[in-house]
């Protein structure tokens, strides 16, 4: 009985010592990826924006291209992630393509052709009770 509440202090403080080291690591990964960026990487910010990093000259800013022609500056800090050009991110690289790829040659395709058909009937329908003129029933 007088062993149980260091027992209960060290429970708890386990759990706040690994999530302390996990949130550290996970700091330094993104300092060292904001300090990585290299013009023409591209990039994904913490607002979900894509761009291609044209400058990097500053300490604490990056220069985006968001759209051909048009720069705008940013933090460092709102650097979330580098983008690959196929559109993966480097955290996505876990899944293979060919596991992806292979996942949708087994799926068949079905079109309902019948959709538009029924669509343009109910329509013609429609018209054909109202005489052409809104508001008209015949």
């Amino acid at each position: 009985m007088e062993y149980l509440f260091p027992v209960l202090i060290l429970l708890l403080f386990i759990p706040i010592f690994l999530s302390g080291r996990r949130q550290r690591r996970q700091m330094a990964e993104m300092q060292q990826l904001q300090s990585s960026l290299t013009p023409g990487d591209e990039v994904m910010t913490t607002s979900g924006l894509r761009a291609t990093v044209v400058d990097t000259t500053a300490d604490d800013t990056v220069d985006l291209e968001i759209a051909p022609g048009i720069t705008t500056t940013w933090m460092r800090a709102a650097v979330r992630e580098k983008v690959n050009p196929d559109g993966h991110s480097d955290e996505d690289s876990d899944v293979e393509d060919d596991e992806v790829d292979s996942e949708y040659d087994t799926e068949e395709s079905v079109v309902d052709e019948s959709a538009p058909d029924a669509e343009k009937a109910d329509a013609e329908a429609k018209d054909a009770h109202s005489n052409g003129t809104p508001g008209a029933r015949s």
